[in-house]
C-alpha cells in the first residue's frame, strides 16, 4: 500500500505543475491581448487602425503553406497512426485484455493495430497536403506509406542481424520479418491508399 500512496502523490505533483504552468501562460496570453485591444480602442484615426502591432504583425504568415509541406503532411500521418495505435493499445491493456503473463501480446497488439491504422495516416496526410495546395498527390502517398515505417523496419533489420551474428536468443527468425513485410506491403499500403483517396477526393 504504501506504494500506491506514491504513485498517487507524484501524480497530482504533476498535475498541479501542469496546471500551474498552464495557468501562467493563460495569463500572459490574457494581458497580451488585452494590451493590444486597448490600445485598438484608443485609436482616433483610420491611418492608426492601419498600423499592424502585436501578434497581428504575423497574421500574413499563419495561413502561408509551408516550405516543406510534403513531409511536414506525411509525419502528420505516420504520426495520427501511430498516436491512435498506441493509444487503443494502452486502453486494451488497461482493460486487461493483454495480460503481462501472456509474453508478446502488448507488442503484437501494437504491430496488428499499426497495420490496420493505415487508411487514418492515408487521409490525414492526404487532407493536409491537400490544403498546402499540393499536387503530387502518389508521392505523398508513397512517402506516407514507406517513409518513417522504412526508416524503422531498416534499424530493426540492422539490430537484428547484429543479433543474429552474435547468435542472441533475443533475434527474431527470418520467417517472423518475412510476415511483418506481408502484413507492410499487403495490407497497411493498400489501406494507406484507401485513406489517401478519400483524403483528396474531400
Amino acid at each position: 500500500m504504501p506504494h500506491t500512496n506514491i504513485q498517487w502523490f507524484s501524480i497530482m505533483n504533476s498535475l498541479v505543475i501542469v496546471l500551474f504552468l498552464s495557468g501562467m501562460v493563460a495569463m500572459i496570453m490574457l494581458r497580451t491581448l488585452h494590451k493590444d485591444i486597448a490600445r485598438y480602442n484608443q485609436m482616433d484615426s483610420v491611418e492608426d487602425a492601419q498600423e499592424e502591432f502585436g501578434w497581428k504583425l504575423v497574421h500574413g504568415d499563419v495561413f502561408r503553406p509551408p516550405r516543406k509541406g510534403m513531409l511536414l503532411s506525411v509525419f502528420l500521418g505516420s504520426g495520427t497512426q501511430i498516436f491512435i495505435m498506441m493509444f487503443v493499445t494502452l486502453f486494451f491493456a488497461c482493460l486487461g485484455f493483454l495480460s503481462p503473463a501472456n509474453r508478446g501480446a502488448l507488442m503484437t497488439c501494437a504491430v496488428v493495430l499499426w497495420v490496420l491504422l493505415g487508411t487514418p495516416a492515408g487521409y490525414v496526410a492526404a487532407r493536409f497536403y491537400k490544403s498546402f495546395g499540393g499536387e503530387k498527390w502518389k508521392t505523398n502517398v508513397l512517402l506516407t506509406c514507406f517513409l518513417c515505417p522504412g526508416v524503422v523496419f531498416a534499424d530493426f533489420f540492422v539490430m537484428n542481424l547484429i543479433l543474429w551474428g552474435e547468435g542472441s536468443s533475443a533475434a527474431m527468425p527470418f520467417g517472423t520479418l518475412v510476415a511483418i513485410l506481408a502484413l507492410w506491403f499487403c495490407i497497411s499500403v493498400p489501406l494507406t491508399f484507401i485513406g489517401a483517396y478519400f483524403g483528396f477526393k474531400k
